[in-house]
């Protein structure tokens, strides 16, 4: 279901722009319809009225949590099931975030990524990635979404810029705080300055060699590391965000020193913020997580040569977390479909 589609619904029904308005906000916020100086019976058409509990329980109906795990960092894994039997992750943030996904598998295939390694199976619709934010609204605040989870969101740009869109406009989510995640497709960077909404940008660089960017992102578009960062150098100064360059460290990949002078080069006086994220292992994969010292000890070398470095932690390490996983793990014991 795509917001585009329950828009039409509800103007079939005589709503106005604001009425749509009204009861998309409602859902997005997990609010009761009664809340406020505005009552539905006072302002929304009687046909919107009467199909308001047929529409909430389909809203409701997108997707459900099959099962949900808690790790020691705060954070909470979901196993997110969708109407057509399908399922993808949704993962709870420290700190009032929520990290969504906008495919079923994904098609980019990055050699240290579970998601990647059963292709792409279907899009997520922009209705079902909404969804994934109102299950976690019920279970814990939510003030940030990152579309990090399971696909490449700009593989799926009209889905994931009309949830963007309404997070950004009915949820009470600084636009800031909408963090749109890619491995760097043209057609993200000639679409995401004409919306209403401009989330901030997360770019997968990982290497500053073109070569052993092509090798780890097989399906990615052949953008050399210095042409990615020229597109999001000019995001940044048209959003007013800095970019987040994400860097998955491997050990004995690209935590060599001459990575390190690349980043330097690459990355020094521009306005961003380098995201380090030491690997989360994948048992029957070759690479492997450095050391959480060597991590510490890379991050403050960069931060010394004036790169703005910042070492994280992905989410739910004791509970084998990594991108995947759990739908990998879990997901052999639930009727999983392929679209």
């Amino acid at each position: 279901m795509r917001l585009a589609a329950i828009r039409e619904r509800l103007a079939s029904l005589g709503a106005l722009p604001e009425h749509q308005a009204r009861v998309l906000r409602d859902w997005v916020q997990g609010a009761p319809h009664e809340r406020g100086r505005r009552r539905p019976a006072d302002y929304l058409p009687k046909a919107v009225r009467e199909a308001l509990p047929q529409l909430d329980a389909e809203l409701a109906g997108l997707a459900r949590v099959l099962s949900e795990h808690p790790a020691e960092d705060g954070s909470a894994r979901l196993l997110v099931g969708l109407a057509d039997g399908q399922a993808v992750e949704t993962v709870l943030l420290p700190r009032d975030g929520v990290c969504v996904s906008s495919q079923v598998g994904c098609a980019v295939g990055c050699r240290f990524c579970m998601t990647g390694r059963e292709g792409l199976l279907r899009q997520v619709s922009s209705g079902e990635i909404v969804a994934q934010v109102v299950l976690a609204r019920a279970r814990r605040p939510v003030k940030k979404v990152v579309f990090m989870g399971m696909g490449e969101p700009a593989h799926n740009l009209d889905n994931v810029l009309e949830a963007i869109e309404l997070l950004g406009i009915e949820a009470n989510i600084p636009h800031k705080n909408l963090v749109f995640s890619t491995v760097g497709d043209p057609r993200a960077f000639e679409r995401l300055p004409l919306g209403r909404v401009k989330p901030a940008l997360a770019l997968s660089l990982h290497t500053t060699k073109p070569d052993l960017r092509a090798e780890l992102l097989p399906r990615a578009p052949r953008l050399a590391p210095a042409e990615l960062v020229d597109f999001g150098e000019r995001y940044a100064r048209l959003s007013g965000y800095p970019i987040q360059y994400q860097w998955t460290l491997l050990e004995g990949v690209n935590d060599g020193e001459d990575e390190l002078d690349g980043i330097v080069a690459l990355l020094r006086g521009k306005y961003a913020i380098l995201n380090m994220i030491p690997y989360n292992t994948i048992p029957d994969l070759a690479f492997r997580r450095p050391s959480w010292d060597k991590a510490r000890a890379i991050a403050a070398h960069l931060h010394a040569r004036g790169v703005l470095t910042k070492l994280r932690d992905s989410a739910g390490q004791d509970v084998e977390g990594g991108c995947g996983q759990l739908r990998a793990r879990v997901g052999r014991s639930i009727p999983l479909k392929r679209a």
